[in-house]
């Protein structure tokens, strides 16, 4: 178990991030997430020493995850833990296991989750965890004795106030339930509210599986609204079809809206008439994938992007919309339900041409909105109903894009830069309210 220290290769945080953007226009999301930052911060007037506290994780951790694999065979991985600020309440943040996880994705992931809670006024700050291993070569069994070892690995620096998880990439409520024993096993008694996402026969929340889905809809018939667009009628590209592209098409095709193409991470597909939701869920449950689904054609998976939509839902990784391909999106809005999908180039190119991008730590905020809930009734020991997860889901995300939208026209700004501004002021109150110790 090791503690580390921020990169001291990080770019300066007192200066937009320059980076290198090869071929692709591609840059790093902790390039961009620095960038975002010292734009809000310089528009916020802070001194440099301030801006450096906001720039730098509170805490990390590196850890070695020994793994005896289903064969005998020893194989030894590497996890993370990043805290990147704490001073709104305890860290949140979810558990990726993917192969490409790295130091720098897990801080850029805690800071963008910092900045989310505090633009949806969710106490909590910002934390992110990952393993860099890809699940679909493990077993069951390989994946629960690695997640005990990583929980167990990690113990000094969580708890249900100091650090909570939640799934994220290649984990589910299954990886929750076996974090959640692991820690309770170590205090000698259950915490429910050691983590969220778990089984609601473990103190689960109600609606919280689908709720990011639920929070990118909600941004996004917001978004159509303010163009003039009719929901019903409208059409769309989700990029993703996984936690929560899934849900997201189901949602938007419920309240009329013609999906007509989506993608993961085999292939894509697309059907101008529009797809039938319902039945390509029943295809990807019995095949694993949207590739083969027999009504629609299928589509070359960064030609999706690039279709003529009113709305395009990025929901898989960051980084997807570049410099070396904005100029060609045609869609009119973009809700992002994956975290940084846009790169800091490509939000120019995309401003410069008027399509409107409701930001991640705004139209995915769903998720976490959520997990405050399922921790909330985890802590007093009695389940919301699931009407009342929805409406306060709804009333939260409608809230804060309508702050979102005003300081966005006060200042003419587009809306990435009026929420990174809203949520950065926010934390910075919350640090000099309780002031510097010692």
């Amino acid at each position: 178990m090791t503690l580390t220290q921020p990169s001291l290769t990080q770019p300066s945080p007192t200066q937009p991030a320059v980076v290198q953007t090869g071929l692709t226009g591609r840059t790093s999301a902790l390039d961009d997430a620095q960038a975002q930052l010292a734009e809000a911060a310089a528009a916020l007037g802070y001194d440099e020493g301030l801006h450096t506290m906001l720039a730098k994780p509170r805490r990390e951790l590196t850890v070695t995850i020994p793994l005896r694999r289903d064969d005998g065979s020893m194989q030894v991985l590497t996890g993370y833990r990043v805290q990147h600020n704490i001073s709104r309440g305890p860290a949140k943040g979810g558990l990726r296991y993917s192969p490409d996880v790295t130091l720098d994705e897990v801080r850029a992931l805690a800071m963008w989750m910092t900045w989310k809670c505090a633009l949806l006024d969710v106490p909590y700050g910002g934390a992110k965890g990952g393993i860099a291993l890809d699940p679909r070569q493990y077993s069951i069994g390989e994946l629960e004795r690695v997640t005990r070892r990583y929980t167990s690995e990690i113990l000094p620096i969580i708890g249900p106030q100091q650090d909570i998880q939640a799934p994220d990439i290649g984990t589910d409520e299954r990886t929750m339930a076996w974090i959640m024993d692991t820690y309770s096993v170590s205090q000698g008694h259950t915490v429910p509210g050691i983590v969220t996402g778990k089984p609601l026969s473990l103190g689960g929340s109600l609606g919280r599986a689908s709720a990011t889905s639920r929070g990118v809809v909600h941004i996004a018939k917001a978004a159509l609204h303010s163009l003039g667009i009719r929901v019903d009628g409208s059409t769309a590209a989700i990029q993703g079809f996984g936690k929560v592209g899934r849900d997201a098409a189901r949602f938007l095709a419920d309240e009329g809206a013609r999906v007509v193409a989506v993608s993961d991470q085999y292939g894509a597909i697309h059907r101008a008439a529009g797809l039938d939701i319902h039945a390509l869920g029943a295809h990807v449950d019995a095949t694993g994938s949207v590739v083969g689904f027999g009504s629609a054609d299928e589509l070359e998976a960064a030609d999706l992007l690039e279709l003529d939509v009113d709305l395009l839902v990025p929901a898989a990784v960051e980084g997807v919309i570049h410099e070396g391909n904005a100029a060609s999106i045609r869609a009119r809005i973009i809700v992002e339900g994956a975290n940084g999908p846009t790169s800091r180039a490509a939000d120019a190119i995309l401003a410069s041409h008027g399509v409107l991008v409701a930001p991640d730590i705004l139209a995915n905020a769903g998720g976490v909105i959520v997990s405050y809930f399922e921790w909330v009734q985890a802590n007093q020991s009695y389940r919301w109903q699931a009407r009342d997860v929805e409406a306060r889901l709804e009333e939260r995300m409608l809230a804060a894009w309508a702050a979102v939208n005003e300081h966005a026209r006060a200042h003419e700004l587009t809306l990435r830069a009026a929420a990174t501004r809203l949520a950065v002021a926010r934390v910075t109150e919350a640090h000099r309210l309780r002031g510097l110790y010692p």
